[in-house]
């Protein structure tokens, strides 16, 4: 299936914040608030919000109907010209069945979030749409002031200025999340950034590979296995997968489980590639027992050595993000070190 890309976005254009997931604008306004002004001051966008954007935990939990109703609306609004999700949290999955296909595929425009709405993302992609792993507007966006000049820079590369490539380079520094948003002081705060001395790790593989990006967060992704939500076997050819974990911080013995379960399905023996977010309150020595179990998994268990594995990458629950976007041309060049989009995102 060809896949559709959203027209780029330009200053002046309406964007939707909905929150499929957790109702946390209501709980930290002062944090939601930020990550707004930075859309609308910094990036020069209006910002149109929904009955559900600052609902409470309470009454977001108690109706997926609404907030799958709310989505339907801003897709269906010509003057909306991108979707970005306030923030994650651990129930998207329920907004699923209440979804109409033909909304999000007669309309495709910008979806935008990371973590908990890799079910919205996933779904629509599968329809045929391009869809963005990204920063959400209160963890990443409301925290811009204090992440290098560089991330909203690529941003605007990746959905207002889209290029024919665009290679990904590591931002040089990261930071695990942020001070405790009861104080709204902490509002627009970031963690101490720490240095990244490794850069992108190319662990096993070689020449090139190319394909398709599709994935997201790992334990959401559990959630939707095993339902109609889940890619057939055959969808799995050639993609280029990439995985992060949550600040629920699985164990690499919990990954490895995983893991195990997309090896099982085939999906190691379609794949061209396997990218790997940088994993949130990862010591040194966890971040290297996760990529043991990566190697044992994929190559030990399931025979793929040659297969490009590439780990410490910049999308996922650490900051300042990058934009991975799901049905989009990739290339992996384990020689040159090199990880690239091959085609833009957006028209």
């Amino acid at each position: 299936m060809p896949m559709r890309k959203p027209a780029r976005l330009q200053p002046g254009d309406t964007v939707a914040i909905l929150s499929p997931s957790a109702g946390l604008p209501s709980l930290f306004p002062h944090t939601f608030d930020a990550g707004l002004a930075v859309l609308r001051e910094r990036l020069g966008l209006r910002i149109r919000e929904y009955p559900t954007t600052r609902a409470s935990p309470e009454a977001l939990a108690r109706d997926p109907q609404a907030r799958a109703r709310d989505l339907h609306q801003a897709f269906r609004d010509e003057e909306v010209k991108a979707v970005i999700a306030s923030i994650g949290g651990d129930d998207s999955v329920r907004l699923l069945p209440h979804l109409d296909a033909e909304v999000f595929a007669r309309n495709p425009k910008v979806l935008m979030g990371y973590s908990d709405t890799t079910t919205l993302l996933t779904y629509v992609n599968r329809l045929g749409v391009v869809t963005f792993h990204g920063p959400s507007v209160m963890a990443g966006f409301a925290q811009a002031s204090s992440l290098p000049a560089s991330f909203l820079e690529h941003a605007r590369a990746m959905l207002f200025e889209p290029r024919a490539e665009l290679e990904y380079r590591p931002y040089g520094s990261w930071s695990d999340g942020y001070p405790d948003w009861r104080d709204s002081a902490n509002a627009t705060r970031i963690h101490a950034p720490q240095p990244d001395s490794e850069g992108f790790r190319f662990i096993q593989g070689r020449g090139v590979a190319r394909g398709e990006l599709f994935g997201g967060c790992i334990e959401v992704l559990e959630f939707m296995k095993g339902t109609r939500f889940w890619p057939e076997p055959e969808f799995w050819s050639g993609k280029l997968l990439f995985l992060e974990t949550s600040e629920e911080k699985p164990s690499p013995e919990q990954v490895r489980r995983w893991l195990r379960n997309y090896g099982l399905q085939g999906v190691f023996e379609r794949i061209s590639g396997l990218l790997f977010g940088r994993p949130r309150s990862y010591s040194r020595e966890e971040k290297a027992a996760l990529e043991q179990v990566l190697l044992d998994v994929v190559a030990g268990e399931f025979g793929r050595g040659e297969l490009p594995l590439v780990t410490n990458l910049d999308f996922g629950h650490t900051d300042p993000q990058r934009i991975v976007p799901l049905g989009v041309r990739a290339e992996v060049d384990c020689e040159a070190r090199r990880l690239r989009l091959l085609e833009p995102a957006v028209l």
